[in-house]
């Protein structure tokens, strides 16, 4: 057998990091596949060891708790080696930085892991946090909430910039144990530390970003309750009316109750009432317009922390896409080729077209044909489920369903499958005639150039009157074949142009 190259279905050159994150309720390793503006995770496991259970009552990290943790990073610092990390960033929160033997658990854990390891203040956790948000959502505006096992952050995020943060005792571990599991004290509790952050006292009108598995939870709930096409959780969005309707369900469900409904990990059961009662109260203080889930938060922080500059201010969805494009296209130059030649409509062309679409219109070209391998009548449903369902940022759900079905269509495909149906709920009239229009375009591209490079940049598509005109020079003019007037008349029908082919 042939040996295969190390990085086959990997991005050449990169060098795999690795984020520890020691928690106040898990320990969890991340290693991704390198240091960059849309990381992919190659790794990601997680144990639940309650460090944080019982420090408020007892001062300490119980050796229960230490032991297992202990016995995890040294299985972390093996994986570690194995899949050749270069840099590992450990991070430790709460309960490290809370307890009395807090000190010498980290130097214990930083032995069994083999790295150093930083014991975050609150003000550095809530800035990571913060971080988090901001790498998949680079125009946050408003406040960031990370709801661990032992604390909540707060931080106040405007344009790209953190402004005020706070930390408070409120992760569900700490909070059942200052108050003995009462949710009578509880309530008064969280009341008493809400009323030390001046920065959201008195304010509405802003968008919450929620970051921590309790409440990803939650939102997972939502999605069952409104039968939701999608089950991505970054960036879903559930109004704010809504959200505190769901939690007055949340907490009159039993521990029982929740322990049944599929969607609610088995291991959230313990901290998703306190979770909820918290998110609660900061909800009905303040008039949110949105609650915002965040996929990312203090580990993504991390390691955006440690980008340049100019690499944070790049597009994530655009980096993903061309990653994607590197990875499964027959060619990415001919992606990029696909941008240059649909701007024509467009840019050239006049149709109507925001930046925003314009931008979502790019990322689809990237990933126009990553379906190729598949067989033939199933490119369109492979196509369509990765990118419905692709670690991408920097993406609303509506953007996700515009570039997943543009590809789909793109395919020619006939038959429609259940999810691309329900995607369509997520898009408003104006984004589906562009999902049509994209898919057209893309279409008579491919038959053009048969997903080569070279081709497209000397076969012009031009807008006059009301003329849709593809001008392919005489040295091509044997291109022009059926299936080409076929998609060009498809494409011009959809614009209301007539269609017509120049040999120039």
């Amino acid at each position: 057998m042939n040996k295969r190259r190390r990085y086959d279905g990997r991005i050449a050159d990169l060098q795999p990091v690795s984020i520890v994150d020691i928690g106040s309720n898990s320990v969890r390793l991340v290693v991704y596949e390198g240091a960059r503006r849309a990381p992919t995770p190659v790794f990601n496991e997680k144990v639940l060891c309650g460090l944080g259970r019982g420090i408020a009552t007892t001062g300490k990290i119980s050796q229960e708790a230490i032991d297992l943790a202990l016995k995890t990073l040294s299985r972390f610092n093996i994986l570690n080696q194995h899949l050749g990390v270069t840099d590992t960033y450990a991070v430790a929160t709460a309960a490290a930085r809370d307890a009395e033997n807090g000190a010498a658990f980290i130097k214990a854990a930083h032995e069994a892991l083999g790295a150093p390891i930083n014991v975050l203040s609150g003000r550095n956790e809530a800035k990571f946090a913060a971080y988090g948000v901001m790498s998949a959502m680079p125009d946050a505006q408003g406040i960031a909430g990370d709801l661990g096992g032992g604390s909540l952050e707060l931080v106040e995020i405007d344009n790209g910039k953190i402004k005020a943060g706070i930390t408070l005792p409120l992760g569900p571990l700490q909070l059942a144990d200052i108050t003995g599991n009462s949710i009578r004290k509880a309530g008064d509790f969280i009341n008493q530390q809400l009323d030390r952050v001046s920065f959201m006292q008195g304010r509405e009108g802003f968008d919450f970003y929620a970051i921590g598995g309790t409440w990803r939870n939650l939102a997972r709930l939502h999605m069952l309750q409104s039968d939701y096409p999608l089950s991505v959780l970054n960036n879903y969005i559930i109004p704010g009316t809504d959200a505190r309707k769901l939690i007055r369900a949340v907490r009159k469900l039993s521990s029982a109750s929740l322990r049944n409904i599929k969607s609610v990990s088995p291991a959230r059961v313990e901290t998703l009432p306190l979770g909820a009662m918290v998110l609660d109260a900061i909800l009905r203080r303040n008039k949110i317009n949105n609650l915002v889930i965040s996929s990312n938060g203090v580990r993504e922080g991390v390691l955006y922390s440690k980008l340049s500059k100019p690499d944070r201010l790049s597009d994530p969805l655009l980096a993903a896409c061309d990653d994607l494009a590197v990875l499964r296209s027959r060619s990415p130059e001919h992606m990029e080729e696909l941008i240059s030649w649909t701007n024509q409509l467009f840019k050239k062309g006049g149709l109507d077209e925001s930046k925003a679409e314009r931008r979502l219109r790019h990322a689809a070209c990237l990933v126009a044909d990553i379906g190729w391998r598949a067989r033939s009548d199933y490119r369109g449903e492979q196509s369509l489920n990765i990118i419905a369902h692709a670690a991408f940022s920097n993406i609303d759900h509506a953007g996700r369903a515009y570039i997943a079905l543009s590809v789909y269509y793109r395919h020619g495909s006939n038959a429609e499958i259940h999810l691309s149906e329900r995607l369509k709920e997520l898009i408003d009239e104006r984004t589906l005639e562009r999902v049509y229009v994209t898919s057209a375009a893309f279409r008579l591209a491919y038959s053009l150039s048969g997903a080569m490079p070279g081709i497209l940049p000397k076969i012009a598509l031009e807008i006059k009157g009301d003329k849709l005109i593809l001008k392919v020079p005489k040295n091509f003019q044997s291109l022009v074949g059926d299936s080409v007037e076929r998609r060009l008349k498809s494409l011009a029908n959809l614009l209301k142009f007539t269609p017509e082919i120049k040999i120039i």
